[in-house]
């Protein structure tokens, strides 16, 4: 089991889980709407490996101020968090909106890592940046409240897109992403929270691409390459096809076979490509 830590950084105190191992260190950023538990099966396949992963404000055991949610201070903070470790040559890792803020807090602070894995980082193509997402408010809507983990697990394990996830991914999503409330439970990412992250992605404050342009450490950009069902807007790639190609040093994967919720369907495959990375 990781040791858990809280880290003050800017106006808010990040949740931090550290497995002690072998470094270089691997520094995790999840998905909106996730935690850093989510990254519990990966780690598993890199035994022995020194892993950090975080709760992203607003989620989690982190602070979570009131909306609206700002991109920038997702990296801001992975920056902060990156400078109390005095983190050093790390492997940064991230998934979704994790990508993008492990992106940024790498050009905010060049010196604490040594290569980048971006999986389907919400990086969107630069003429998307044009405003809200105004249609985010059917995330608001998901159900909140949940009697324990085991019935949220029951209610999701057979409906897209957890049917397709792996059992023991799947398992620890529910199993950390409750916080106590009374005599039952609420997500420890609240909706409300969640739509103001999804509406605030294609702001233009969340255009990132001036600082890519500055980062010279090898990255490797993860797309998803299969084909949503119609109407599925949550497994669509958000990545810019083009996205490795902004990178001074960046190679671009794109897997066929998965959706966006690449390191819940294959967490040994992420282990493998995070065990390949350079050093």
């Amino acid at each position: 089991m990781p040791v858990e830590s809280r880290v003050a950084v800017h106006d808010v105190e990040i949740a931090l889980f550290e497995w002690p191992g072998e470094d270089p260190p691997i520094f995790f950023c999840h998905a909106t709407g996730f935690h850093a538990r989510c990254w519990d099966q990966v780690i598993a396949h890199l035994a022995g490996r020194h892993s950090f992963a975080l709760d992203a404000r607003g989620h989690g055991r982190s602070s979570k101020p009131a909306p609206p949610y700002e991109w920038r201070n997702f990296g801001a903070d992975v920056a902060g968090v990156a400078e109390a470790l005095k983190l050093s040559g790390a492997i940064g890792v991230g998934h979704s909106m994790g990508g993008h803020a492990v992106t940024l807090g790498a050009a905010l602070r060049p010196q604490s890592f040594s290569s980048l894995l971006l999986i389907d980082p919400v990086i969107r193509p630069r003429g998307a940046y044009v405003g809200p997402w105004l249609e985010a408010h059917f995330v608001s809507k998901r159900r909140n409240r949940w009697k324990s983990a085991q019935e949220m697990f029951d209610r999701f394990q057979d409906r897209a897109p957890f049917a397709n996830w792996d059992r023991a991914v799947l398992r620890d999503y529910c199993d950390y992403g409750l916080l106590p409330d009374g005599d039952s439970f609420v997500l420890a990412c609240a909706p409300l929270i969640e739509a103001s992250i999804y509406e605030n992605s294609p702001a233009p404050a969340s255009d990132i691409y001036g600082e890519i342009a500055g980062i010279t450490i090898p990255v490797r950009v993860l797309r998803a390459g299969k084909v949503p069902a119609p109407g599925d807007v949550m497994g669509q790639s958000p990545t810019a096809p083009d996205l490795a190609a902004s990178f001074q040093q960046g190679v671009d994967l794109c897997l066929t076979e998965n959706s966006h919720f690449i390191p819940m369907e294959a967490p040994a495959l992420i282990a493998q490509l995070i065990a390949d990375s350079p050093r």
